[in-house]
């Protein structure tokens, strides 16, 4: 099983070659709450599983895409 250090979120999002605002966008997260994890504040649970399962290849971008908007609130 791959071991991912979700207290390096910021190298993660570093390695994607992604900004802060697209990287998180694709958690269900906004651009602000992700600076705050990558600064050092705690990562809810079900938000570290989701990057550990998207860093892990268990889930695809397609995948994430359609179900960050299937429980949108906005469209």
């Amino acid at each position: 099983m791959k071991r991912i250090d979700i207290a390096r979120v910021r190298d993660i999002r570093r390695k994607a070659g992604m900004n802060q605002h697209d990287f998180w966008r694709r958690f269900g997260i906004t651009q602000s709450g992700g600076s705050r994890y990558e600064s050092g504040r705690n990562i809810p649970t079900s938000a570290a599983m989701l990057i550990w399962l998207r860093e892990a290849g268990a889930v695809d971008e397609k995948t994430l895409e359609a179900a960050r908007k299937a429980v949108s609130t906005t469209h």
